[in-house]
């Protein structure tokens, strides 16, 4: 998709550092799958905190099954 923006020049060239990209597009690709990834974190730690993981095994049981 071709996309037309206004960025300040010192954000693209401080997300070109960070990215260690050769050109904005590389860049903007990179930044774009972080954030994704970033949220995607966060909404399933939000799952998580509604309905958090619960463990019926103790300690010793796991040490039990891992020497089996």
């Amino acid at each position: 998709m071709k996309v037309t923006a206004i960025i300040d020049d010192s954000l693209i060239k401080e997300a070109m550092e960070y990215a260690n990209a050769s050109t904005i597009t590389e860049a903007l690709k990179v930044a774009l799958n972080e954030y994704i990834a970033l949220k995607k974190l966060k909404d399933l730690g939000n799952v998580i905190k509604m309905s958090p993981l619960k463990f019926n095994a103790t300690a010793e049981d796991i040490r039990n099954t891992n020497r089996e």
